[in-house]
């Protein structure tokens, strides 16, 4: 597909990655020449110094052969203009971001409006993300699927727990919960797990579970599963405002920790309910006066990805608490992943696989559309849930018969309202979803599972 990105900030950088690695024909307008020849030089993709807003901008980077728009300047007003000229004059499919919490209640209206195929919150879908992990405090990583349905969550198997040194059939055998095993990360590799196989200590494991499985399943396996009752957000961004927005709503205290006076008497007229502290979080004295020993759960959100860092290690080190971690620069990523840190959230990655689930959608061959689509294991894996046609292949055939490719499973299917933890004999039907986890990534369609 031949893709416009207007907007070189972090967000576009990652897209540009993004979508060069999966083949496509990709040109980034931006109006900082410093921005696009960074991107130019780091990613085979065209780049163009302009204003996006600017019809001749977008002609010159060949907007009426386009096959997708992307906005995501820093003004959400500049990204729906972008948006609006190139609906009126082109086809081109268009999505824009949209970040301001004023426009939330307007976004469906929006799209409407301006005829955006998807509208993007970077830091909506942030706060959603941590607000699921701080519903459950064991896992590093939460991801729904069937429409909330169904979860995949990843944990560490603890050191002499229930799962340490045991087969997951033995594992099975001693749990009542509906679990699957998906996949195993040990050492920086990737299993997809049989039967017999062992976990250890230290394994990262992925399981997809029904929500109100979850709880059982943890408790079966002696691993700590408390709720959180408090939260010590630092940093009072637009991700801190959507998040405590909806802890509060859950009953869940909030005290936020900002350096700027004039955001936390913003903030305290729009959160009500929270507490609000105006003060340099990085004073470990404040950190103390404020209760971080005893809260249940730090979030470390400021705009500095080294400060958001160092304030984690020292919450660890002073609290038994679940931690949290915004990261936005890419390149930190493996170092972070050698820390003992337990939930790191990267927004410009959320964004990146939100679009990419729309390109990929657009590119299936035979409308088995691509319902969701995260990355898991570092990138090297990805979960994927499928619509499933009228056409596909391998309808009606017990899985234990079909002809599926290498480095993959088939570990979920809805169908109607019911979800189904499938086996040997489940057979797939026209209009189920269908999850899949593999290791071969670029996945464009559920035929492509298939040798």
């Amino acid at each position: 597909m031949k893709i416009i990105i207007v907007g070189g900030g972090k967000t576009g950088a990652t897209l540009a990655h993004t979508l060069t690695d999966e083949g496509h024909d990709v040109t980034v307008i931006d109006q900082s020449a410093d921005r696009v020849s960074g991107i130019c030089d780091n990613n085979d993709v065209m780049g163009l110094i302009g204003n996006g807003m600017n019809y001749s901008a977008l002609s010159e980077a060949g907007i009426s052969n386009a096959d997708l728009l992307i906005a995501v300047t820093g003004s959400d007003e500049q990204n729906l203009l972008c948006c609006l000229f190139a609906r009126k004059n082109t086809k081109c499919a268009t999505i824009a971001r949209i970040r301001n919490p004023m426009f939330l209640a307007e976004t469906e209206f929006i799209k409407e409006q301006v005829g955006l195929s998807m509208a993007i919150n970077p830091e909506l879908e942030a706060a959603n993300t941590i607000s699921r992990l701080l519903r459950f405090p064991g896992a590093i990583d939460i991801n729904s699927f069937a429409k909330g349905r169904a979860e995949m969550l990843t944990f560490k198997v603890p050191k002499g727990s229930l799962l340490d040194g045991k087969s997951l059939t033995y594992i099975r055998s001693k749990v009542e919960a509906k679990v699957l095993f998906c996949s195993v990360e040990r050492s920086g590799e990737w299993h997809i797990p049989s039967g017999n196989f062992e976990l250890h200590a230290g394994d990262k494991a992925t399981i997809i579970i029904q929500p109100r499985e979850a709880p059982k399943f943890f408790r079966q396996i002696r691993m700590e599963t408390h709720s959180v009752k408090n939260v010590m957000i630092v940093g009072g961004g637009t991700i801190s405002f959507y998040l405590a927005k909806q802890l509060l709503d859950t009953r869940i205290s909030v005290k936020i920790i900002e350096m700027d006076e004039q955001r936390c008497h913003e903030l305290a007229e729009k959160l009500p309910g929270a507490l609000i502290i105006h003060g340099d979080a990085s004073d470990k004295n404040l950190l103390l006066e404020e209760g971080i020993e005893s809260t249940d759960a730090f979030v470390a959100l400021t705009g500095f990805d080294e400060e958001n860092v160092l304030l984690s290690l020292y919450a660890k080190e002073m609290a038994d608490a679940k931690v949290i971690t915004k990261v936005d620069r890419l390149i930190f990523h493996e170092l972070i992943a050698n820390l003992e840190l337990d939930s790191v959230i990267y927004p410009h990655n959320l964004t990146a696989e939100e679009i990419l689930r729309y390109v990929r959608a657009k590119q299936n061959a035979m409308g088995n559309n691509i319902e969701t689509l995260y990355k898991l294991v570092e990138n090297k894996v990805e979960a994927l849930e499928f619509n499933i046609g009228e056409n596909a292949p391998g309808l009606g055939i017990p899985l234990r018969e079909l002809a599926l490719k290498d480095n993959l499973i088939i570990c979920g299917i809805t169908r109607g309202r019911r979800f189904i933890l499938p086996d040997g004999d489940t057979a797939i039907q026209p209009g189920d979803q269908v999850i899949v986890v593999t290791g071969r990534t670029k996945l464009n369609d559920f035929k492509d599972i298939l040798k």
